[in-house]
């Protein structure tokens, strides 16, 4: 995936852990931050994305879903969109959606704090 989105122009850093993707969000700013839930523990993918979410910088988030009959817990409060990595037109078109949407929001939010 990695590959796919540095071919499409995008700046992409991974992380082989919840914690050095922790570290990372703390450390720089991020437009999109994709998790998934193979990570050390079942939770540990969920728990970056709930960091990413905290941040001040407000990076847009998504779950990646690596396989076809994986299913989240309902009771659990995830991003509104799941990514299929396999899908490579879908996960680009996500991908810039993602991005778009983060764009606008963090416009009008400053219109807003401006009084505009």
């Amino acid at each position: 995936m990695k590959t796919v989105l540095e071919a499409s122009g995008y700046r992409v850093e991974s992380a082989a852990s919840a914690a050095e993707a922790v570290g990372k969000l703390e450390d720089g700013t991020y437009e999109l931050v994709l998790s998934g839930l193979d990570l050390e523990s079942p939770d540990a993918g969920l728990k970056v994305l709930a960091q990413a979410r905290n941040m001040d910088y407000k990076p847009a988030t998504a779950l990646l879903k690596t396989y076809q009959n994986s299913k989240p817990s309902p009771s659990r409060r995830l991003s509104s969109i799941l990514i299929k990595p396999e899908d490579v037109p879908g996960l680009l078109s996500k991908v810039a959606g993602l991005i778009s949407d983060r764009a606008t929001r963090r416009v009008e939010r400053e219109l807003r704090l401006a009084g505009v």
